[in-house]
């Protein structure tokens, strides 16, 4: 059946064949993380999110999409400010999920 619309392969994603061990991981241990609505209220009050494209929302949802790369490297631009904790309607630690998620990524290098 054509809908007359369609994805571009690399827009697709298989969430089958994604590796989601870390968005499982984060959650067993910032059970707030798995809360989050996406609203976008942490990106818009993020510093750095003008300048280099960092944002919570883009964090969490990069991870359940199993985009790990994109995620590590969007790490390295958040200034722990603090910024978003205060702003989120859902009460979530963020600072706390984005250090869960840094300890996280250091121990699966030391795994590797």
């Amino acid at each position: 059946m054509d809908f007359g619309f369609g994805l571009n392969p690399s827009s697709a994603i298989e969430l089958d064949k994604q590796d989601l061990s870390l968005y499982d991981k984060l959650c067993r241990i910032e059970p707030t993380a798995a809360t989050c609505i996406a609203c976008g209220s942490c990106s818009a009050t993020c510093t750095a999110a003008g300048y280099s494209g960092m944002s919570v929302r883009k964090l969490l949802i990069g991870l359940q999409r199993g985009r790990s790369q994109e995620v590590e490297q969007m790490l390295s631009h958040c200034m722990l400010c603090g910024k978003c904790t205060m702003v989120c309607p859902r009460g979530i630690n963020t600072r706390r999920v984005i250090l869960t998620v840094c300890r996280l990524y250091d121990n699966a290098e030391g795994m590797l």
